[in-house]
């Protein structure tokens, strides 16, 4: 008693103290029974900087009350990482890359330490620890919230940061809610969210990146922690945001760069960019829960043919195993997968397949028993193999964590593409089991340091989805499509990602357009939902609009459960057919364009749809209910999703100069407006400066377009460019330089298209280029009329009166 700590958590100096006054002692008695020490109070602050090593462009620092590391990953990424002991092996399944030179100095006093870069300052205070970044022109980015800074609740620690006046928050992946996250709460913990709406949270994917906008600033923070994790934006609260691990360091990332863009560049350099999908993997998709026989699948396939559905793939749900065991098939069903494949490839169809992770229990089932044999599957801490019930019954699990589970799972998904299979759609990997309440004390590998489910849940997806990569890499040498329901950051280096089990209404439509521009901005460049809605049966109207905006999606998919309506367009009438068919064929037109849009992803990071927060991230409207489900469908395309049942609706058009893509009325920017809406149509507007390259129509990838490639250019006030981009489409030939890119560039001023020489070598499917402008008047040039076509040194070569002009690697101009 004597020596008890009282609430103020500092010992008293003498025991005669306590022992004079007698309301102390009853202070310490209470002391006794809930701070038994200052090791033990419920909130333990990191406390004040006792020790620092400055080495580098790192500082490596001892506190009261734990340690911390800050260091420069580069000029504009600063990571911290804190802990109650010391720190220990520096392992990331998210992060790939290395730090790189930030030019930095690091200097500090008896108060504070300062590391500094061209694009941030980090000012560290000693007393007590607390982190404050700045930009580039000392603009304060995101600072420790005083009082409250890092602190240990057990094995939770939280980072409490200042809630800045009029911040938004954006980003963190699949979330439900606003766009601005601003006054929520959100728990990330990879979650089976069967029959999901609005307001449910956690959802299938965990990505604890976000950024923060203010004062026209913006910042980026990623929480690279596998544990549960909290994130509070202000929620019941108006002094802080805050994250919160419930286990392991605090261990994060603040980025710097002075926009959006330019954050998403780092983030996604930082724990890997999308590899270029292979080009099929863009066209359309058919897809049901599921397609019970072969003689099902080739009637889709044909039926897509007779009704000139573009369509390039097939996708197979959990039927089309036997007894729904992973890596079979269902002999009656399906008795010859290999010959299945290749009449679909016949029809310029690719087949996707499901896997699921659990591995029934069954002795004689060569999976099962070479799981065994590999010692792949999850175990309990007494070292026998964990059981969970799921669609095949009692299943082991692969410990994705594991090397040598990984390395078998790629041998198993190997003979999946022995038999043509294409693609590989990884469900049920959150982990979900029947009762949605896996143990937590059931051990993974982790890449040789053991830990426990607690750890190890949220990056399970994103290891499973490798492995399948892999063995489909290995055994094709082509590049792989994979899909997941699950993942983690960093889940875009190997996978393809859609929104789960959806449902068939209006609301669900929009929050899905939410969904997938939440996950573009968390680095998720290649996303989808369920086209049509896959629980309920969606109307003829609401059918239509689904399919209008799965046209404008990354990843175009149609799928329904098996107790709805069938989903394929023409089961709802000639008229939906017709409107389904028109937005296909322009999907299909738009390939060029939309494959120099992955290339521009896979490049930089930044998404194919974009929230109007890249481009406009300080523009108020864009935040605004009415208006937050508008996006950019890369650089070129407004899209303005609306429910099917509207006959009107308020749109926000950014500044500068838009025209609608059906007739190319000009519509300024700058401007709220109400407009008319018509189930035919989903309104699409294209920027001004833009130039979409489109092809002609095919029936599929594997079908080759006309020589010409048809550039279309809408007039803009400043001059504008494009990156054209082009490969095999299949191959990692890219990867050595056999590519076609080249720039494009436009100056209305000048009346002037600039070709750049083309790099790679690569020989392009296109031999010609014909140039349709757009919004220039009639007395303009339109692809009829003659213009001039000139050398890289600007003198005439050739008077040109066709529609079209030589598309080899040469740089040339137009003069128009």
């Amino acid at each position: 008693m004597l020596f008890c700590y009282i609430n103020d958590g500092h010992p008293p100096e003498k025991p005669s103290i306590m022992i004079k006054n007698a309301a102390r002692w009853a202070l310490s008695f209470l002391c006794v029974v809930w701070f038994p020490g200052a090791d033990a109070a419920p909130v333990v602050p990191v406390g004040n900087v006792t020790s620092a090593e400055l080495h580098g462009q790192s500082v490596k620092l001892r506190t009261d009350n734990g340690y911390a590391e800050l260091s420069l990953y580069g000029p504009s990424i600063l990571r911290v990482r804190v802990a109650r002991a010391p720190l220990g092996r520096d392992f990331s399944y998210a992060v790939v890359a290395k730090p790189e030179p930030a030019g930095a100095s690091l200097t500090q006093d008896a108060d504070q330490i300062m590391l500094k870069t061209s694009a941030l300052t980090a000012r560290v205070s000693k007393h007590p620890f607390a982190v404050r970044v700045y930009d580039a022109a000392g603009k304060l980015l995101t600072q420790d919230e005083p009082g409250l800074g890092i602190s240990w609740i057990g094995d939770e620690v939280t980072n409490y940061k200042s809630l800045q006046e009029g911040e938004r928050f954006i980003g963190l992946g699949e979330k439900t809610g606003n766009l601005d996250r601003r006054g929520s709460a959100y728990t990330n913990w990879n979650t089976d969210a069967f029959r999901y709406v609005e307001g449910t949270d956690p959802l299938y994917a965990t990505i604890p990146f976000y950024m923060g906008v203010h004062h026209g600033a913006v910042y980026g923070i990623f929480l690279d922690n596998s544990h549960r994790t909290d994130f509070n934006f202000g929620a019941s609260n108006r002094r802080f945001s805050s994250f919160t691990a419930h286990g392991g360091e605090m261990n994060y990332y603040v980025f710097a760069a002075p926009s959006v863009a330019g954050i998403l560049r780092d983030y996604s350099a930082l724990t890997g960019r999308m590899p270029l999908p292979p080009l099929w993997s863009l066209g359309y998709q058919q897809n049901r829960y599921s397609y019970m026989s072969e003689t099902d699948v080739l009637r889709i396939a044909h039926t897509l043919r007779e009704k000139r559905l573009p369509a390039d793939g097939i996708t197979l749900d959990i039927h089309y195993m036997d007894a729904f065991k992973v890596f079979t098939w269902n002999k009656e069903r399906y008795p010859d997968p290999a010959r299945l494949t290749r009449q679909l490839a016949d029809l310029g169809l690719k087949l996707t397949v499901i896997v699921d992770p659990g591995v029934k229990e069954e002795p004689g089932y060569s999976t099962y028993d070479s799981g065994k044999q590999a010692d792949a599957f999850v175990k309990y801490a007494d070292g026998s193999a964990y059981s969970g019930e799921v669609w095949p019954g009692w299943c082991n699990f692969p410990d994705f964590t594991a090397p040598r589970a990984r390395a078998w799972w790629a041998g198993q998904a190997a003979t999946y593409a022995k038999a043509g299979v294409a693609g590989l759609w990884n469900d049920m990997n959150e982990i979900s089991t029947w009762g949605q309440a896996m143990p937590g004390n059931l051990v993974f590998d982790f890449d040789g340091q053991p830990t426990t489910h607690q750890e190890a849940r949220n990056v399970y997806a994103l290891n499973m989805t490798r492995a399948s990569y892999e063995g489909m890499k290995q055994a094709t040498g082509q590049r792989p499509f994979l899909l997941t329901r699950s993942g983690f950051a960093g889940s875009q280096r190997y996978s393809a990602l859609w929104t789960g089990d959806n449902q068939a209404y209006d609301e669900h439509m929009l929050l899905g357009v939410r969904l997938l521009n939440s996950l573009g901005l968390s680095g998720m460049p290649f996303v989808g939902m369920d086209i049509g809605g896959f629980m309920g049966v969606p109307t003829q109207g609401l059918y239509a609009r689904w399919m209008q905006i799965g046209a404008f999606s990354p990843y175009f998919r149609n799928h329904s459960a098996y107790d709805s309506k069938a989903s394929e367009p023409w089961t709802f009438g000639e008229d939906v057919l017709n409107v389904s068919r028109a937005y296909i064929d322009l999907r299909y037109r738009l390939l060029p364009y939309l494959y120099s849009s992955f290339r521009e992803a896979n490049a930089s990071g930044l998404p194919v749809m974009r929230s109007l927060a890249i481009d406009y991230t300080h523009d108020d409207h864009v935040y605004q209910g009415a208006y937050q489900n508008e996006y950019m469908f890369g650089p070129a395309f407004l899209v303005l999703p609306f429910e099917s049942t509207r006959d009107a609706g308020k749109a926000w058009f950014p500044p500068g100069q838009w025209y609608s893509l059906y007739d190319d009325a000009p519509q300024p920017g700058g401007t709220e407006k109400l407009i008319e809406l018509s189930p035919e149509r989903l309104p699409v507007y294209v920027k001004g400066g833009s130039i979409v390259p489109m092809q002609s129509l095919v029936q599929s990838t594997s079908e080759r377009p006309a020589d010409t490639l048809v550039l279309h250019i809408w007039r803009g006030d400043t001059p504008s460019s494009y990156r054209y981009y082009e490969d095999d489409g299949a191959s990692f030939a890219h990867e050595q330089g056999a590519y076609f890119e080249r720039t494009i560039s436009v100056d209305p001023a000048a009346r002037r298209i600039d070709f750049g020489a083309a790099a790679g070598s690569f020989r392009s499917k296109f031999g010609k280029v014909e140039v349709v402008l757009h919004g220039f008047g009639a007395t303009s040039f339109g692809p009829v009329h003659a213009y001039r076509v000139l050398g890289a040194d600007g003198k005439e070569e050739v008077q040109v009166s066709t529609k079209t002009v030589a598309h080899d690697g040469k740089a040339f101009s137009i003069r128009f």
